[in-house]
């Protein structure tokens, strides 16, 4: 299986916990941008892959015209977008009206991720959204008009002037709109966000409680808790996601994308004006690339396999070197193991960096033979 992803890192104004690759009032620079995307398109043009993953940003915040730019552009140089077994397209409820998702839904895409992050108009407020629920309500009501039959919707736990019990109203009523897939982070204060800057600080408690009761509620509702963050209803799992998870591989395009090929890791440039020129003058605008061999290699394939909760079948390469802290943490109860297969346990779901870390390098100690 193989993935591809286009990255938009246009919004209309960052979230104060974001860290992502985006850009605030640059819309102006969104069709020079297309212009750079056909081109570096077409370094791979023939190329098919099985999901498409269009993210940000906000993708929505393109017009009707530039969307249909972009669909154009995929199809083009990937084929159809109907040709996925997946497609998603990322979208913000203010950035969303009838025409675009008519537009979408018509060029084929099949599957729409509305960032909605709290049920709460102060809460919206103070992490920096310009929507607000009623957006929120009205963007998912217009999506299930036109036809999307399969939509995520993204929460975040654990923000600032949310208490408890209005993240898990705002949940149950989520719960009575009926998505297909529900994805809940626990809010991280990240370097360089303006939360960082500010000094706000997770309450780990209550963010442990809220996670605790979002995967009850969320089981008890029918759907399958599937990845640290994720849930989703029989069969609608984020297909483009678990192929990450899995370590397959994937393409990625725009400032800021990641790829995942032939065992080598590589990203574009986040610089958007350097993505630009490079891409133009026919380069590839590639700002880190390795390859991972031996312990390393091995080490991250645990590491991805294990943020799905049916866990990773391990090679009796990797019994062999990682034997040690295999045998840790499940002491610790933060894995399970039954023959060559491992699993985060239920507490190991809340402390995952720690079960993470002994899975990754440097392994001055170790060795493939």
């Amino acid at each position: 299986m193989s993935g591809l992803y286009i990255h938009i890192p246009f919004c209309r104004q960052k979230c104060r916990y974001c860290d992502f690759a985006s850009f605030a009032g640059a819309e102006s620079q969104i069709d020079t941008y297309l212009d750079a995307l056909e081109k570096e398109a077409s370094f791979y043009g023939g190329a098919r892959f099985d999901t498409l993953y269009i993210g940000g940003g906000t993708p929505s915040l393109l017009s009707a015209s530039q969307l249909e730019r972009l669909c154009g552009l995929i199809e083009r140089h990937f084929g159809p977008l109907a040709g996925f077994a997946e497609s998603t397209l990322e979208a913000n409820p203010e950035s969303v009206n009838a025409e675009k998702l008519h537009l979408l839904k018509e060029a084929g895409l099949n599957r729409l991720s509305l960032g909605l992050q709290s049920f709460d108009d102060d809460v919206l407020r103070r992490i920096g959204r310009i929507h607000d629920v009623s957006a929120f309500l009205s963007a998912y009501e217009l999506a299930c008009k036109v036809g999307f039959e399969n939509i995520s919707v993204d929460l975040i736990a654990g923000l600032p002037g949310q208490t408890e019990r209005m993240f898990l109203e705002g949940l149950k009523r989520l719960i009575s709109l009926a998505p297909q897939h529900i994805s809940v982070y626990g809010l991280q204060i990240e370097e360089g966000t303006p939360f960082y800057r500010d000094g706000v600080q997770t309450d780990d408690e209550l963010l442990r409680r809220e996670l605790e009761q979002t995967h009850c509620l969320l089981q008890q509702a029918g759907f399958a808790h599937y990845e640290i963050s994720n849930f989703a209803r029989p069969g609608r799992q984020s297909r483009h996601n678990l192929n990450y998870w899995r370590n397959g591989e994937y393409l990625g395009l725009g400032a800021a994308a990641a790829s995942y090929q032939n065992g080598t890791r590589r990203s574009n440039t986040v610089d958007l004006k350097q993505y630009i020129e490079q891409v133009q003058a026919g380069c590839r605008p590639t700002d880190f690339c390795e390859t991972l061999t031996g312990p390393a290699k091995e080490g991250e394939q645990i590491m991805l396999g294990l943020r799905v909760l049916a866990g990773v079948p391990l090679t009796p390469c990797q019994q062999r070197l990682f034997a040690r802290e295999i045998t840790d943490l499940v002491s610790r109860g933060l894995l399970d193991q039954k023959k060559d297969i491992i699993k985060l346990t239920f507490e190991g779901l809340f402390l995952a960096n720690q079960a993470f870390m002994a899975f990754v390098g440097p392994f001055e100690d170790k060795e493939c033979k």
